[in-house]
């Protein structure tokens, strides 16, 4: 009896010890991915932020609507080419863990933002700045399909299952708002380093210098990280077995295959309204700001840093929400809000208005976009094994985005004019609202799924 009781008071004691060193590892996983995905998408919004230049230097147009739909296909170019760099990396995550996967991404996309610094405009190179331009914006949304399929598994495969619904807030749409609030932050302080026309000339170059950062914490990551204890579990099945490694050569094939083929095709419709209802909120507010409100740079940054805040405010409450009621309701609650609300702010923020009044317009707008993805990484996580989670995740969170990311692209050409745009909005909200409707009536409630 004594030998019993010893033991079970010998576990719980090294259980007790255990507990931080595990809360360690969840809080260093919760900070690469959160922070991670931050700076990547901190990496693309820098180019949302200085569309209207790039239009002027690398697209120019008569009409300033056909220049920024320029710059919005470059954007979308990047996210088409997602799904290729997240099967690519996916794949690797999934064989060889989601710490090396990262790294190597993050380090990639770093990279690859910092060469637009140095690039030529059209006027000191011709037709060749924008070949240029192109070819980098593919090999950045390589890299950053994979840094989806590493942070969009890190953090939810570390973390308790109660909280994953928050991390998946935190990280998904939480870790956009950062990215953006950063971009924001840079954007403000450049705007005064270079005020003016000189920040058209020298100011953007530098805001895309800056995503050296990314290089730099993944790097530092890869040192600090452990992997997730799904991986090692995967790790420890297939040590058991001499044949493991030959069945997990290609979780692609699995995922196309089957039954995950349907269940690949349903996620698209919840990431494609959801991403597309975030792009053109939270991702064409820059532009809104610049065109329709003619809200000059400096207020403007200072309103897109009030507003980012807002998008993580939105990330957090709704991730936390769906691990209360579920992903299912939360979808709906999520979808009728979109349904109603935004087409009135689009509609509100085209009327002439005050600086606080265009603030709280701009930053209902971010929130919105924030909540709409909040529950949606953890939707995907709870859909697929953890033997090829990184590869699904990945793939059915960058081809809805990728979809859905060509739709600020579509809105700037079916605008005739600036003040065409909110009305074009308008509309296309409400449709991906819908779409995102018809996503959560046809997809399983999957809370508490999770191997």
């Amino acid at each position: 009896m004594n030998s019993t009781t010893d033991t079970v008071s010998g576990a719980g004691s090294r259980e007790s010890a255990a507990d931080p060193a595990q809360s360690r590892k969840a809080f260093l996983a919760g900070v690469a991915s959160t922070f991670g995905w931050a700076l990547d998408l901190f990496d693309l919004f820098i180019l949302l932020y200085v569309a209207p230049i790039i239009g002027r230097l690398f697209f120019p147009s008569d009409k300033p609507t056909l220049s920024l739909a320029a710059v919005y296909a470059s954007f979308a170019v990047a996210l088409l080419v997602r799904p290729l760099g997240s099967a690519v990396f996916g794949a690797y995550a999934d064989k060889h863990g989601r710490k090396r996967a990262l790294m190597i991404s993050m380090v990639g996309v770093g990279l690859s933002t910092a060469a637009f610094g140095l690039l030529p405009t059209i006027h000191q190179a011709g037709l060749i700045a924008p070949i240029i331009f192109l070819v980098l914006r593919i090999v950045q949304g390589l890299f950053v399909g994979g840094i989806v399929a590493s942070t969009h598994t890190i953090g939810t495969e570390s973390i308790a299952p109660r909280h994953r619904g928050l991390m998946s807030g935190l990280v998904g749409s939480g870790g956009a708002g950062m990215g953006a609030l950063m971009a924001s932050i840079v954007y403000f302080a450049l705007s005064h380093v270079f005020p003016g026309d000189r920040f058209d000339q020298i100011g953007w170059r530098v805001m895309f210098f800056s995503g050296l950062i990314s290089t730099v914490f993944g790097l530092v990551m890869y040192r600090l990280l452990d992997e997730t204890p799904s991986f090692k579990k995967i790790q420890a099945e297939r040590a058991k077995q001499k044949d493991g490694a030959a069945r997990q050569a290609s979780p692609l094939k699995t995922l196309f295959a089957g039954e995950y083929r349907n269940v690949l095709l349903i996620n698209l419709l919840i990431t494609f309204g959801g991403g597309a209802t975030y792009y053109i909120t939270a991702g064409y507010l820059p532009t809104l700001l610049k065109l329709v409100a003619n809200v000059p740079h400096e207020s403007s940054a200072l309103i897109l840093m009030i507003s980012s805040v807002g998008t993580i405010v939105g990330a957090l409450a709704f991730g936390a929400l769906s691990d209360v009621i579920g992903r299912k309701k939360t979808f709906y609650a999520l979808g009728v809000f979109c349904l109603v609300l935004l087409p009135y702010l689009f509609m509100l923020i085209a009327r002439p208005a005050s600086l606080p009044q265009i603030t709280v317009i701009a930053s209902a707008i971010a929130l919105l976009g924030g909540a709409i993805i909040a529950p949606v990484m953890i939707f995907l996580n709870e859909r697929f094994p953890a033997k090829m989670r990184a590869s699904g995740t990945g793939l059915s969170w960058n081809i809805g985005f990728a979809i859905g990311g060509m739709m600020p692209t579509v809105v700037s050409l079916m605008s005739g004019s600036p003040q065409d745009i909110p009305h074009v909005l308008a509309v296309t909200s409400a449709l991906l609202a819908a779409v995102y409707l018809v996503g959560a009536k046809v997809s399983p409630e999957t809370q508490g799924q999770f191997d």
